[in-house]
């Protein structure tokens, strides 16, 4: 008889065992498959159900048991709680806790580069290549001049003054209004008291920094030539004269980045871009500067330099002078480079 409770009590356990063994493994047992390049990530877009995630899961061969997490999903009532995002799928992760990540929403966040543009169409391609952001409301935005008066004291010609060019952390399906507020509270953080105060010092406010700083970055790469640029346009600027900066002509015809060469029938275009014609700053920038860009604007050199031409020998740097006869000679040595380049444009 107590051989038989004994047995009994075996066969209790070895069950109960086998049952918490079951158990652990349906709801806690990693079932990410591992990849050798790293950690998967899963999208959700905006408006998917539950049977896409379960679709992009298995599509993407990302987990090593796909019928046991729909399982745990639909115990766990996650068809009814999804939500979009760009989650990141480590492979210690059960179905349990993968599971409560989705409903929860604890998506990884995304580190979106927000590169130069001169042209503010560009933005919304940019940013959809990135983002699920919708490119078409983005570009609706950023066309509704009284809105972003209202809401960022800017109108569609310096609103590009917002964006500074970097790194920023984002969640993948950021909304168009809410990416343009992300730009806009980086842009307040870049504008400390200790910059407001220098842009005071030389007479421009925020919006004019970055607009000559858009030229200056047009005119070169050079970090050490930065400052010295920037002097030569503010001290036309103080004097009264045009700042004649070829890249401002060449932002109406639509020719940065693929023209070379400025001509003289370029410098006829009718524009209020065409600082040869108008004098001191265009409208708005002509690209989007860089910190360091603004930074040479509002830390220019002290100098009583009006010219400057590129350097012949094709370094990127500039070759600086007071007055127009020792410039008309930098410059004539910078064409007869290009001409012997063969450059036409």
């Amino acid at each position: 008889m107590r051989r038989g409770f004994l047995i009994g009590g075996i066969l209790m356990a070895l069950v109960l065992a086998a049952g918490s063994y079951a158990a652990w493994r349906l709801l806690y047992r990693p079932n990410v498959r591992a990849l050798a390049e790293g950690p998967a990530y899963l999208y959700i877009r905006s408006g998917t159900g539950f049977a896409a995630v379960l679709d992009s899961l298995q599509k993407h061969e990302l987990l090593l048991e796909p019928g046991s997490f729909a399982w745990v999903a639909e115990q766990q009532k996650y068809p009814a709680q999804v939500k979009a995002g760009r989650y990141r799928l480590d492979a210690s992760l059960g179905n349990l806790d993968l599971v409560k990540m989705l409903a929860e929403g604890r998506q990884d966040t995304i580190q979106f580069e927000l590169k130069p543009f001169h042209y503010l169409d560009r933005l919304p391609r940019q940013v959809g290549r990135q983002l699920e952001t919708d490119s078409f409301k983005l570009q609706l935005l950023l066309g509704n001049n009284v809105g972003l008066q209202g809401r960022y004291q800017l109108d569609t010609c310096t609103i590009r003054t917002m964006f500074i060019p970097g790194r920023y952390r984002l969640l993948w399906n950021t909304g168009a209004e809410a990416f343009l507020d992300t730009v806009a509270a980086t842009h307040r953080r870049f504008w400390t008291s200790e910059r407001r105060r220098r842009a005071d010092s030389l007479k421009l406010t925020p919006v004019q920094v970055s607009v000559l700083a858009s030229i200056v970055q047009r005119e070169t790469a050079q970090a050490t030539d930065k400052p010295l640029i920037a002097a030569v346009y503010l001290n036309r600027l103080r004097n009264g004269q045009p700042l004649q900066a070829d890249p401002t002509l060449l932002w109406p015809l639509h020719g940065l980045g693929t023209r070379k060469r400025v001509l003289n029938v370029d410098k006829k275009v009718d524009s209020p871009y065409n600082t040869y014609r108008h004098k001191g700053l265009p409208p708005g920038p002509i690209t989007t500067p860089l910190p360091s860009s603004l930074n040479a604007v509002l830390r220019p050199a002290h100098n009583q330099n009006l010219f400057f031409c590129a350097r012949p020998d094709g370094s990127g740097f500039s070759d600086f002078a007071e007055t127009y006869a020792e410039h008309k000679r930098n410059a004539r040595r910078y064409q007869r480079r290009l001409d012997s380049l063969g450059v036409k444009r």
